[in-house]
């Protein structure tokens, strides 16, 4: 591993320091000492990048102003963007690097105004940061935050599905711990009738006494497999868990009305006789009523409950709905969520399908479809779990983050767009001379009268096809307009003093072009 980072650290050196030592062949040698310190510099940079990858940054990018004010050069345009990018794949958070671009824009503006230099230089030094370093600072930041997602992401999602399947296991069990004590209590009752009847055959005086003997025996019998019985479904229990009582005998009616006794609104339609019913459908209703009433009580105190009871030649529905809670004393505190789960786990060996979920509404709603007899358990069908969920805006969030990637760019380049149209129509309003100070002046007047009724700059050149003055005056140009570089006013000095003004219009220019065009 360290033998992979040490072959890529060298081959990126390669990589931003090949430019800087072309570039110095290609200016005819150059100074060749700011070449190789620029490349030791560089080569320091590498070994920071691994710790310290801003620093790095700042490294690169102090080299490129010691080149040039406007940030933009060959020889360090790809250690910009491959600092840049390394730099937003190896920090973990965004602000110091905001912050580092931020300082570099203010210092940059600082040094250009300390070298005389004017605001475009500085333009071009805020676009060659936007484009060259945080364009690719972005692009880093995005591969870090995906390479987590691949890395971690999953390992998660994982680990703690495996967590919610074994509490989802356990809650199964723990179900079919009931059902097997709903078989003692039921086989129990039956081999408990077999002895009795039994006993009554062995003290039987019409017997023989080889058939009492028998008749002992299977008695003996029935009590062991009794004994046996009871000892195998008390270790499938709870240490804190009652032997479960079948609901032998209760029907649905049975069970609204304790829950109305209780105090419930409950609201019975139709009913199903239990005879009709195999045992294990019959108890499967039985849970499914129960446990709807119980999550009711607790999560929806004083709510509406109706329990509707469909029968078809196919199958069997149960349906209980609760509206939502009512104003009233607050609910008890969320439970495990194993309820549901483990009566699912009994209508699926039902060979039913059972359904829940809120309601549009509000409230709550619990459907079982039973078939009239036993079959095979269905299938389980693959359900969105939350940690699926909750990687899916994982996903979302990077792919959010990769748009970013894509407008921030955009809005620099527009944010600079407009600061570049503002600062040159800053630069051409410093450069109108009004037409009340134009008349204002008068031929023979001296340079520094005619100062303080002049702008702060003129223009930096003659307007296009301006004529050409002859060697003695110095002239310069003023707009009359912020809009139009013509008509353009121009004034010459010679030893101190105004020799002439003139206002250069359009078709001066005009005919001035035309003469070179005849004379070329």
């Amino acid at each position: 591993m360290r033998r992979e980072r040490i072959v890529v650290d060298l081959a990126l050196w390669a990589l931003v320091s090949a430019p800087v030592v072309l570039w110095a062949v290609v200016r005819d040698g150059g100074p060749w000492w700011r070449a190789v310190s620029g490349v030791a510099v560089l080569a320091a940079g590498i070994a920071l990048s691994r710790f310290l990858p801003l620093t790095a940054l700042l490294l690169t990018v102090v080299l490129a102003l010691t080149t040039t004010l406007e940030l933009w050069t060959p020889a360090y345009a790809i250690a910009l963007a491959t600092f840049g990018c390394l730099a937003g794949r190896r920090t973990a958070l965004a602000r110091p690097a905001l912050h580092a671009f931020a300082g570099t824009a203010a210092v940059g503006l600082l040094l250009t105004r300390i070298a005389h230099r004017d605001l475009w230089t500085w333009l071009t030094q805020l676009t060659t940061l936007a484009f060259a370093v945080m364009v690719p600072w972005l692009v880093g930041r995005y591969a870090r935050q995906y390479a987590q997602l691949i890395d971690t992401g999953w390992l998660l999602a994982d680990r703690l599905e495996r967590e919610q399947r074994g509490a989802a296991d356990r809650a199964r069990l723990r179900e079919r711990s009931r059902i097997a004590g709903d078989m003692h209590d039921s086989l129990g009752h039956e081999l408990s009738l077999i002895a009795v009847r039994a006993a009554a055959l062995e003290v039987d005086p019409s017997l023989g006494a080889k058939q009492q003997s028998a008749a002992g025996e299977l008695r003996a019998a029935a009590g062991d497999a009794t004994a046996r019985l009871r000892d195998i479904i008390g270790v499938l229990r709870e240490n804190d868990e009652a032997a479960p009582v079948a609901p032998t005998g209760e029907s649905v009616t049975d069970q609204v009305k304790r829950a109305q006794e209780s105090g419930m609104e409950v609201e019975l339609r139709g009913e199903v006789p239990a005879g009709d019913l195999a045992p294990m459908t019959r108890r499967a209703v039985h849970r499914t009523v129960q446990e709807s009433l119980t999550n009711a009580a607790k999560h929806a105190p004083g709510a509406r409950v109706t329990v509707v009871l469909t029968r078809s030649d196919s199958a069997l529905k149960v349906t209980v709905t609760s509206t939502a809670r009512s104003a009233g004393p607050a609910p008890d505190p969320p439970g495990s969520g194993t309820g549901l789960v483990g009566l699912d786990e009994r209508i699926r060996l039902a060979g039913g399908v059972l359904t829940h979920g809120p309601l549009p509404a509000g409230g709550f709603e619990v459907t079982a479809t039973l078939p009239p007899a036993p079959g095979p358990p269905p299938l389980r069908t693959p359900e969105t779990s939350p940690l699926a969920r909750e990687l899916a805006r994982a996903r979302q969030q990077v792919r959010r983050r990769l748009k970013q990637a894509i407008w921030v760019p955009l809005a620099a380049t527009a944010a600079i767009g407009a600061l570049i149209g503002a600062v040159g129509l800053f630069t051409r309003y410093e450069t109108v001379l009004g037409r009340s100070q134009y008349e204002l002046i008068r031929v023979g007047d001296a340079r520094a009268d005619v100062r303080p009724r002049l702008p702060p700059h003129s223009m930096e050149n003659a307007p296009d096809g301006a004529p050409q003055q002859s060697a003695g005056p110095e002239c310069t140009y003023y707009r009359t307009s912020i809009f139009a570089s013509l008509p353009a006013y121009r004034l010459c000095f010679a030893d101190g003093k105004l020799v002439s003004k003139a206002v250069v219009a359009e078709t001066v220019v005009s005919r001035a072009i035309a003469s070179r065009a005849i004379a070329s």
